[in-house]
This record gives C-alpha cells, structure tokens and sequence, in this order.
C-alpha cells in the first residue's frame, strides 16, 4: 500500500483464534461493560437526583463517571462484536473516531482527576477560601474548559496521526485504534510531528502529576494535625479513593508506555490496554463509593424512591426528573 488514501479498512489484534476463547472474551467483555453502565449509571443518577451531592466535589465526579461511560463505550462494543461475528475489520473513518474518542476521553479523564485534586486541595487546607475559589461557576468554567481544550487537543493528535502515508500494512497491533500501533505503520518521517506532540503531552502529563502529588501532599501534613479522629477518617474518605484512582491510572498509563521495547510483546500490549481502558470504568465506581458514605447512602435511597415510589420523589429539589425518567423506563420495561 503506498499510501493512506488506499486503506479503506484497518485490521484489529484479535484476543485469540480459538472460537469458543472469542466467545468466552465477548461474554467477560459484556459483563464488564454491563457492570460499568450500572456502576456509573447510578453514581451519575444519585448526583443528579440528590441534592445533598450538589458540591463541587460531586459535580466533578459526575462528569469523571460521564467519561467512564464514554469511554469504555468507545473501546468494548467493537471488540465484542470482532469477537462475536470473528472479524478484525474497522473502517478507516472508524479507526479515526474510535482514536479521537480515546484521546480526548482519556484525556479529559485526567483533567478531572487532576482538578479533584485541587478541589480536595481547596477544601482541606483552605476551607474558608471554599466557597470563593469553587464557587458554581468556577466549577463551570472549569467543566468547559477540560471539555474545550481537550477536544481540541485530541483533534490534534487524529489530524496528525491520519494524515500519514501508510505503506507497512493495515494491521494494528491492538484490539482498538491507538495512536503508537497506528504509527507503526507509516513509512514518513513526518511521523515525527506526531513524535513531537507525543513529547509535549508527556511534559503535561508530568506536570498533572506532579500538581496531584504536590496536593496531596499538602493535604496529608493538614489531616495528620486534625486532633479528631472522626475528622481525620471523614477527610480520607473522601481523598484516599481519587489518590486510589490516580494511582491506577498514572501507574498503568507509564508502564503501558515507557516499558522497555526489550519486554514489549502484543500480548503484553493487550493486556495493558485491557487494565487501563476496560477495567477502570467498572472499577471506579466502586473505588469511589467504597468509603464515601454520603454516597453509599444516595445510591441505596435512590433504588427504592425511583423504582418502588417514584411518585413520592421530592419536587423541591428540581431535579425529581431524573426520577421520573428511571420510573418510566422501569414501567416501559414491565410492559
């Protein structure tokens, strides 16, 4: 193939050969998918629903479990269907929304992440400054400046990426688009743009992580000196699962992409991108509800007041709605 515009297809790293594994993948896959829709479903629902979580700190997590969604829905549903129907094919207008989308999701993930950080910060260790530094509308602004900034940043990198000659193949070694495996394949040296945006976003991504750190830091030398130890157990309820999450994110994301190329294997590739795009939507909301009993508490009056009394849902709060919503989807499917 000598170049781009001669690929009409891309073909995606298969989990196996083996028939009856591909349809062990497709179920393990729509479970996990599953769990996940219910799992931030009802984090997204009770945040909505409960006016008690109408802070900055859930506001912030709403849109974090937001991205869980979309991002697992950008990366599960075709290789369940690959594994289903035995295919590797995705188009190539495919491939390119399928990258866009997990740039900028993943992206705008770590934003989040890096902006909790600063709002457990703000609220720990400058809690008369709460309300002033993250009031509704600095959340807002912040909300849409992630938003902004990252669907331009990923716009970037899939002009970049797709605007290669391709002439090594169709292949991708890994069961979605991904930008490193995608280049892999271009025979240009103005892969090296790319290269480049690759490196700035590296600096960026150690800058977060630095801020997050430098955060928590800070915030532990506060809760250590809190004399009540109820105080101290409610203010680690509320950090340690975002420094749980960070953890997990920043510690698979480097491995992922700095190993050694003398380790590397597509095997070990897959199972990578397996931990850091399938596993974190399903088990973000349980790291994140875990120890948050204000959260434990929405979710659990929410099942029976939607399903059971949906009638009875509070007015006042402007947002009985969401409410309304699930009970009608509930009867619809009892019909």
């Amino acid at each position: 193939m000598s170049n781009s515009s001669s690929i009409t297809e891309f073909l995606l790293l298969a989990f196996t050969d083996t028939r009856e594994l591909q349809l062990l993948h497709f179920w393990l896959f729509l479970g996990i998918y599953l769990a996940a829709l219910l799992a931030n479903g009802l984090i997204i629902t009770a945040i909505a629903c409960d006016h008690r979580l109408h802070t900055p700190m859930y506001f912030f997590l709403l849109n974090l479990s937001l991205l869980d969604l979309a991002s697992i829905s950008t990366t599960v549903p075709k290789a369940m269907a690959n594994s289903l129907w035995d295919t590797r094919a995705i188009s190539y207008s495919g491939c390119a929304a399928q990258l866009f989308l997990f740039v900028f999701l993943m992206s705008a993930e770590y934003y989040f992440l890096t902006v909790m950080a600063y709002d457990r910060y703000v609220a720990i260790c400058k809690p008369l400054h709460y309300g002033t530094l993250l009031g509704s509308r600095a959340c807002v602004h912040m909300a849409a400046a992630a938003w902004g900034s990252v669907f331009v940043y990923a716009l970037l990198h899939t002009a970049n990426t797709f605007s290669l000659p391709f002439c090594h193949g169709n292949a991708v070694d890994q069961f979605f688009c991904e930008i490193p495996h995608i280049l892999k394949l271009s025979c240009s040296e103005a892969y090296l743009r790319e290269v480049g945006l690759l490196v700035v976003s590296v600096f960026l991504f150690w800058v977060c992580f630095v801020f997050i750190m430098l955060s928590y830091v800070q915030i532990f030398r506060v809760v250590l000196r809190i004399p009540s130890e109820q105080g101290r157990h409610k203010a680690f309820s509320t950090c340690l699962p975002h420094l749980v999450v960070v953890s997990l994110f920043v510690s698979t994301a480097i491995f992922a992409y700095l190993k050694p190329p003398s380790i590397s294997s597509p095997s070990l590739d897959m199972v990578l991108a397996v931990v850091y795009s399938v596993v974190p939507p399903a088990v973000n909301p349980i790291i994140y509800s875990m120890r948050n009993q204000d959260l434990k508490d929405a979710v659990w009056k929410l099942i029976p007041r939607c399903f059971a009394e949906g009638i009875n849902c509070p007015s006042n709060t402007g947002h009985s709605i969401c409410c309304s919503l699930l009970v009608n989807v509930n009867q619809e499917s009892i019909d």
